[in-house]
C-alpha cells in the first residue's frame, strides 16, 4: 500500500532527473513555439508574451490547490497515513479545481477585452493577444486545471518519471499543432495565432487523459472519486491553509511581472520582444534549479512527515549548492554562445543587441533565483509557508517593482534597469530564505505532529 512505503528513502536523482527533463522539454517546446511565431509575425511574439503573463496567473491559481495537495500528500505519505486520508486530500483538490476553472473560464471570456484596453498596444498586437488568451486561457482553462492537479498528485507519490512522459507527449502534440497552424501542412489553411492557441489547448486535453490513465494503473496512488461529496471539511481547510499562502508568493511575483511588462511596453514593441526572447533563453539556464527545487519540496515533505527533520536540514544545503553551481555554469555557457543563439530568434539588429546585453546581467538574477527555488521549496515542503509569502510580497513590490521603475524609467536605464531591479529582488530574497532555513524555525510548522 502507498502508506507503507518509505518514500523518504527515494534517491534525490530519481526525483530530480525526470523533473529536469520534463522542464527542459517543456521549455524547448515553448522556445520552438516562439521561433515559429517569430517567423510568422513579430507582433504575434509580443502579443503572446504579454498575455502569457496572465496565462501563468491562471496556472498559479490552480497551483494553489495542486501545490497544497502535493505538500500535504508528501507529509502524509512520509507519516504513513491511511489510504482514506490520502484520498480525501485528492478529492478535496478535485472539487476545488472544478469550481475554480468554471469561474476563471467565464472571467477570461468576458474580461479579456477590458483587460487589453489598459495597455498601449498596436492594433495587430491587441488582436493577437485577445485571440490567444480567449482560446488558450479561457476555453482550455478546465483542462489546464485538471492536468496540473493530476500531475501534482502523481509527483507527490514519487512518480516523476511518468509525469515526464506525459508532459513530453503533450508537448509533441503542441508542436505538431503549431506547425500545422502556422505552415499550412497537409494543404490545411494557415490559422495563425488562433491555431497556435488551439494546439496548446489540445495538448492539455491529451495530458489530462494520459494522467488519468497513469494514475489508474498505479495501484498505490490513492485517487478515487467515489463518495466525493462526503469529503470532510478539514481536508479542504488543510489544502487551502498550505496552498493559498504557498502560492501567494508566486502570485505576487507574477502580478509584479505583469506590472513590469506593462512598464516595458511603454518602451516599444522591440523592448517587449527582447524581454520575451531573453526570458525564453534563460528558461534553459534555470531548468536544473527548478527541478532541484521541486524535488527538494517533495523530499522535505517526506522527511518532515517521517520525523527526520535533522536529515532534511543537512541535505537541503547540498541541494542548494548543486542548483547554484548548475545555474552559474549554464549562464556562462549561454553568454559564450549568445550571438548564434539570439540569431535563432531574431534578425532585427536592435532586438539582437538588447537581448545580448540582458544576458550579461542575467547572472545576477540566476544566482539569486537558484537560492530562492531550493530554500523556498524546502520551507514549503516542511510546512513553513507564511514567512516566504510575507517576505516575498514585500520584496516583489518594495525592491523589484519599485527598483525597476526607478532604474528603468526614472533613471533612463531602460531594460537594463528593469533587470537590475529584478536581480536585486531575487538575490536579497534568496539570502533571507537561506537564513530562514538555517534558523530551523520551520520545524514547528510540520503538518503531522
Amino acid at each position: 500500500m502507498a502508506q507503507n512505503k518509505n518514500r523518504g528513502a527515494l534517491p534525490m536523482l530519481r526525483l530530480t532527473f525526470p523533473i529536469a527533463m520534463e522542464q527542459f522539454f517543456r521549455i524547448l517546446v515553448s522556445s520552438v513555439d516562439t521561433m515559429m511565431l517569430s517567423s510568422y509575425s513579430n507582433d504575434a511574439v509580443a502579443a503572446v508574451g504579454l498575455v502569457s503573463q496572465y496565462v501563468f496567473f491562471l496556472t498559479l491559481v490552480f497551483s494553489v490547490i495542486g501545490t497544497g495537495c502535493s505538500i500535504v500528500l508528501a507529509q502524509y505519505l512520509g507519516a504513513q497515513k491511511s489510504a482514506r486520508d490520502l484520498n480525501h486530500i485528492a478529492q478535496a483538490g478535485t472539487v476545488m479545481v472544478f469550481f475554480a476553472s468554471l469561474f476563471l473560464t467565464v472571467l477570461v471570456l468576458f474580461g479579456t477585452g477590458p483587460l487589453l484596453s489598459c495597455y498601449e498596444l498596436e492594433d495587430s498586437v491587441r488582436r493577437y493577444a485577445w485571440q490567444y488568451f480567449v482560446i488558450f486561457g479561457g476555453i482550455s482553462c478546465f483542462f489546464n486545471a485538471f492536468s496540473l492537479l493530476q500531475g501534482a498528485i502523481l509527483r507527490s507519490y514519487g512518480y516523476t518519471g511518468e509525469a515526464m512522459i506525459v508532459s513530453i507527449v503533450a508537448n509533441v502534440v503542441n508542436v505538431l499543432g503549431n506547425a500545422i497552424s502556422l505552415y499550412g501542412w497537409f494543404g490545411l489553411p494557415v490559422l495563425g495565432v488562433p491555431g497556435v492557441a488551439g494546439a496548446s489547448g489540445l495538448s492539455l486535453v491529451v495530458s489530462c487523459v494520459l494522467f488519468a490513465c497513469v494514475i489508474r494503473r498505479r495501484k498505490d496512488v490513492v485517487f478515487s472519486l467515489k463518495e466525493i461529496s462526503k469529503v470532510p471539511p478539514q481536508s479542504f481547510r488543510i489544502v487551502l491553509s498550505i496552498g493559498v499562502p504557498t502560492a501567494g508568493e508566486s502570485l505576487s511575483y507574477n502580478i509584479s511581472q505583469i506590472v513590469i511588462m506593462a512598464m516595458i511596453s511603454t518602451l516599444g514593441t522591440y523592448a517587449m520582444s527582447a524581454q520575451v526572447y531573453t526570458m525564453t533563453i534563460l528558461r534553459f539556464v534555470f531548468v536544473s534549479a527548478v527541478a532541484i527545487g521541486t524535488a527538494t519540496q517533495i523530499k522535505a515533505g517526506y522527511l518532515v512527515g517521517a520525523r527526520q527533520s535533522d536529515v532534511a536540514y543537512r541535505k537541503v544545503f547540498i541541494y542548494q549548492l548543486v542548483a547554484t553551481t548548475c545555474s552559474m555554469l549554464m549562464i556562462v555557457v549561454v553568454n559564450l554562445a549568445k550571438h548564434p543563439i539570439v540569431r535563432i530568434f531574431t534578425d532585427i539588429p536592435d532586438v539582437h543587441a538588447l537581448v545580448c546585453t540582458l544576458l550579461l546581467y542575467s547572472a545576477y538574477i540566476e544566482f539569486g533565483r537558484s537560492l530562492n527555488l531550493v530554500y523556498v521549496g524546502a520551507l514549503k515542503g516542511a510546512g513553513d509557508v507564511r514567512f516566504p509569502v510575507l517576505y516575498g510580497i514585500c520584496s516583489n513590490w518594495g525592491i523589484m517593482v519599485l527598483g525597476s521603475y526607478i532604474l528603468g524609467l526614472r533613471c533612463g536605464l531602460g531594460l537594463v534597469g528593469f533587470w537590475l531591479g529584478i536581480g536585486t529582488d531575487e538575490t536579497t530574497r534568496g539570502i533571507v530564505m537561506f537564513f530562514r532555513w538555517r534558523s530551523q524555525r520551520w520545524k514547528k510548522h510540520a503538518l503531522v505532529k
